[in-house]
């Protein structure tokens, strides 16, 4: 994407966006509700042609040959967009007709998806009574039927229970290995740690933020040594023991019990830290390091959490 631009009436859903994503990585992208994810996804897959401004896909621009760029991806939604009436391979078989892929084909490619996508066993059964996660499972196989070099995946965990969406990422880590480009809208940003090689971070149709999860974190600040110590009249023994041991300044807080420094994180520091304290005669209550994670990242440059958290709250 090179500058696209979105409007809808009086909004404008995409300002100028810039988006590029390597091929056979999987790509993160983040945002409030509202901030443009499932408009670059519409604008990306042709669903939505943009005002201003150019995007393509494998080399192909979406808007001058849509019918060539569908040739070239698979497209997951919010919720899964499956038949209840037909069963499980009937679906992959419609999809299949759609591409106008010869029937031998799609009759071996649905074996293999089924099969991959742990519903064998499942094939010939209705649809309508299958869980949430074997629909999306299913789902996801639909928009791989004509083996698409770019896959998008717009949440597509929502509303999964915890174990259907582990199962979930297991197959996105398979599909990258297997070479599939991957671009991922999700709320949940453990997920985007987990997965995403890298993430674009879009808030108010405008990218704020892109690197891989690590380079983010390192944004807003580095790994920080937390400390707790038994008696407030060993403060100055503390940190004088500390500061050698840390980054940058240790600061004290007002009960001068507990400490905090930035520190280079390594798999030493907390016994490091704790022998030094021992050494220096200075009774340890509670040492730990604390990463920051991509929520921090997300709280710090859009100034609000995750819907997924606020839905929880």
């Amino acid at each position: 994407m090179d500058g696209i631009v979105k409007t809808f009436g009086d909004t404008r859903a995409l300002d100028g966006v810039d988006l590029a994503v390597p091929r056979g990585a999987v790509y993160g992208l983040l945002g409030p509700n509202g901030a443009g994810k499932t408009t670059s996804v519409r604008v990306l897959t042709t669903l939505l042609r943009p005002d201003a401004g150019t995007a393509r896909i494998d080399g192909i621009d979406v808007a001058a040959d849509p019918h060539a760029v569908r040739q070239r991806i698979g497209l997951t939604g919010q919720y899964a967009a499956v038949e209840e009436r037909l069963t499980a391979r009937e679906n992959l078989g419609f999809v299949g007709r759609l591409f106008h892929l010869p029937r031998a084909r799609v009759a071996a490619r649905a074996d293999e998806l089924l099969e991959r996508f742990d519903l064998d066993d499942a094939a010939d059964r209705v649809v309508k009574g299958f869980s949430g996660g074997m629909r999306r499972r299913l789902d996801i196989a639909m928009s791989l039927i004509a083996e698409p070099s770019v896959l998008f995946l717009d949440e597509p965990t929502t509303g999964l229970d915890p174990r259907s969406r582990l199962g979930m990422w297991d197959v996105i880590e398979e599909l990258a290995a297997d070479g599939t480009t991957v671009l991922l809208t999700t709320q949940y940003l453990e997920e985007a740690d987990r997965l995403a090689e890298q993430i674009v971070v879009i808030d108010h149709g405008r990218v704020i933020a892109e690197g891989s999860p690590d380079e983010l974190k390192q944004r807003i600040g580095g790994a920080r040594l937390s400390v707790r110590i038994a008696r407030p009249e060993n403060q100055e023994r503390a940190m004088s023991t500390l500061t050698p041991l840390c980054a940058g300044e240790v600061v004290s807080d007002d009960a001068r019990t507990g400490f905090s420094a930035p520190i280079i994180a390594g798999d030493g520091v907390v016994p490091g830290v704790i022998r030094a304290l021992d050494d220096a005669g200075v009774d340890v209550l509670d040492v730990e390091v604390r990463r920051p994670s991509l929520d921090d990242v997300f709280l710090v440059l859009t100034g609000r959490t995750t819907d997924a958290e606020e839905d929880a709250s």
